[in-house]
C-alpha cells in the first residue's frame, strides 16, 4: 500500500487529444508537439515562465547571429552537431515529404563545422528563425531514431492512454506522466472532481457554470480543495474567412465591411460564457508588432446597415433578383456546437437583411473545398507558432494563397510591399512600422470577419507545482514539481 501511494504521488495525470505521430518531422498538431518535446529536445526552447515570451537554450545554446542576419551559429550543449544537421535536414528530405519543410524555406545550407557547432546560412533575412528552431519539428533525434529528451514512452494504448517515464529521476518532480484520451467532456469533468485528474485544460461551455459562481469567483468547493483556475489570453485567433475569388464578396469591399460591423460580439461573448476576447484584426494581443488602434468595423449595427446599402444591397435585397442576398458559411464538422454557432451567426445577419445558409462537411472535405476556393465563407482558426506579427500576417501574403495558409486568396500589392519590407528590415522598429501598414490594409479590406481571440482556462490541483499557463506548453510537464 505504501509503495502504491509513492508511485501515485510521482504520477501526473491529464487528458489529451489523440496523438498522430511521435516523429518530429511529421508533428503538426499541438497534441503531437506536446509529446514530441517530452521525447526529443529541440534546438531551442521557449521560456514558458517569461513574459513577454523569450527563447532559452535547448539542445543548443542561443545562436550567434551575423550582422547581416544571414548566418546563425548554434553550439550544442550535450550532443554531436552532426545529429542536429541530420535531424533538421529531414524536414526537406524529398523522400520523406515532411509537412514541416516550410521551417527551412529561408535556409540555404546547414553545416556542422566541428563536433559542437552548427551553422545555418540563410537565403534571405528571417528575423524569427530562432523561434522556428524551438518548434517540435526542429527537435533532435539520434541516428537510431531514439530520443534526446528527458522522458521515454513506456506505454501507448492507441486512442486510450500514453505513459511517459523520466529517464533520470529528479527529486521533487514527477517521474511519470499519464495522458488519457477521454472524448466525453462530462466524463473528464467528473474525473477531475473525483481527483483522478491533476489538470483539466479544457473546460466545456456546459461545465463553466459549475466552475464559476454567479459572483464571478471560483466555486467554493473547488477553492476548499486547493484547486486553482488559471486564465490567459492566447495566441489563437478565430475568424470567418471570406473567399475573395467569390464573385459576390470578392469585388465588394463595403459588403465585407458590413459583415464585420454586423458581427454582434457581445452576444458572441455571452454564447462562449465570456471565455473569449474581441478580435480587432488578425494579430492577437501580446504579439510583437500588433496594431493597437480601434478596429473601424467593430460591431455597429447602424454602420452595418449603412454599408450593406452602399454595397448595392439596400436592406439586404439583391436588386438583380428582388430577393434577400443569400450567403453560405461552411464548417469542417457538424457537431452540436458548430450548428449552434452557425445559427447564432445567421441571427446576426438577419438584422441587416442577409440570409446566411450553413453547410457542414467532414474536416478533410472542408479543407479541400477551402484550398480549392469552392467556399464562400468558412469557419477557421489559427494557432500562433511564435509571438511575432509575421506568423499571422503571412495568412494574407499573395505568395501564400491556397494550398498555402492564405485561404481567403487575398492579393494586395501594397500589402505585399509592406510585408517584404518588414521581412527585410534590419531593426525591430522598422519591421513593426511595416507590420502596422499590413494590419491597417487588412482591417480596411476585411478578407475575414474578425471573430475572437480565445482565452485558455485551466484547473490545476494543489499537488502540481511550478505550473504557469503558456501559449507554448510543449514539454511543459518536464518542469512540474510535486507538492507534498
Amino acid at each position: 500500500m505504501i509503495l502504491a501511494s509513492l508511485v501515485l504521488a510521482a504520477t501526473f495525470t491529464r487528458t489529451m487529444e489523440r496523438v498522430a505521430t511521435l516523429d518530429p518531422a511529421f508533428s503538426q498538431s499541438v497534441y503531437d508537439s506536446r509529446v514530441v518535446q517530452l521525447l526529443y529536445e529541440p534546438l531551442l526552447k521557449v521560456d514558458y515562465l517569461a513574459r513577454p515570451y523569450k527563447l532559452t537554450a535547448g539542445y543548443c545554446e542561443l545562436p550567434e547571429v551575423s550582422p547581416d542576419g544571414l548566418v546563425y551559429t548554434f553550439r550544442t550543449l550535450h550532443g554531436p552537431a552532426k545529429d542536429v544537421v541530420a535531424s533538421v535536414e529531414r524536414l526537406r528530405d524529398p523522400d520523406l515529404v515532411s509537412p514541416n519543410s516550410w521551417l527551412l524555406k529561408s535556409v540555404d545550407t546547414i553545416e556542422a563545422t566541428d563536433e559542437r557547432t552548427v551553422v545555418f546560412r540563410m537565403k534571405s533575412r528571417c528575423h524569427f528563425f530562432p523561434w522556428l528552431m524551438a518548434m517540435s519539428p526542429a527537435a533532435v533525434r539520434r541516428p537510431d531514431g531514439s530520443g534526446t529528451g528527458p522522458f521515454e514512452l513506456t506505454k501507448w494504448r492507441k486512442n486510450h492512454e500514453m505513459v511517459f517515464t523520466r529517464k533520470v529521476p529528479e527529486k521533487g518532480k514527477f517521474d511519470t506522466l499519464r495522458y488519457l484520451v477521454i472524448d466525453d467532456l462530462s466524463t473528464q469533468w467528473l474525473m477531475f472532481l473525483k481527483g483522478e485528474l491533476d489538470f483539466l485544460g479544457e473546460i466545456s461551455k456546459d461545465n463553466w457554470d459549475a466552475v464559476m459562481g454567479k459572483d464571478g469567483n471560483l466555486d467554493p468547493q473547488l477553492v476548499a480543495e486547493g484547486v486553482k483556475l488559471h486564465s490567459i489570453a492566447t495566441l489563437d485567433t478565430f475568424y470567418i474567412g471570406i473567399n475573395l475569388r467569390d464573385p459576390v464578396l470578392g469585388p465588394n469591399k463595403k459588403l465585407r465591411q458590413a459583415l464585420n460591423a454586423a458581427f454582434d460580439y457581445p452576444r458572441w461573448e455571452e454564447y462562449f460564457s465570456k471565455r473569449t476576447a474581441p478580435s480587432d484584426g488578425p494579430v492577437p494581443p501580446g504579439v510583437d508588432g500588433k496594431l493597437v488602434s480601434p478596429f473601424p468595423y467593430a460591431f455597429n449595427l447602424e454602420l452595418a446597415k449603412k454599408l450593406v446599402d452602399e454595397a448595392g444591397y439596400p436592406g439586404g435585397i439583391d436588386p438583380k433578383t428582388g430577393r434577400r442576398l443569400t450567403l453560405t458559411l461552411s464548417f469542417g464538422k457538424a457537431s452540436t456546437s458548430t450548428r449552434e454557432m452557425g445559427e447564432l451567426l445567421a441571427s446576426f445577419y438577419e438584422k441587416i437583411g442577409i440570409k446566411l445558409e450553413l453547410a457542414f462537411q467532414t474536416w478533410d472535405a472542408f479543407l479541400k473545398s477551402v484550398n480549392e476556393g469552392r467556399v464562400q465563407l468558412y469557419n477557421m482558426g489559427w494557432v500562433g507558432d511564435y509571438p511575432d506579427a509575421e506568423n499571422f500576417l503571412q495568412l494574407f501574403y499573395s505568395k501564400n494563397v491556397s494550398p498555402g495558409p492564405n485561404h481567403s486568396h487575398y492579393i494586395n500589392p501594397e500589402f505585399d510591399r509592406a510585408y517584404d519590407a518588414a521581412m527585410a528590415a534590419p531593426t525591430r522598429e522598422e519591421r513593426n512600422r511595416n507590420w502596422a501598414i499590413c494590419q491597417e490594409l487588412v482591417r480596411e479590406d476585411c478578407p475575414w470577419i474578425f471573430g475572437h481571440y480565445s482565452k485558455s482556462n485551466s484547473l490545476v490541483r494543489p499537488r502540481v507545482g511550478n505550473y504557469v499557463p503558456s501559449d507554448f506548453p510543449y514539454g511543459q510537464e518536464v518542469n512540474f514539481t510535486v507538492n507534498e
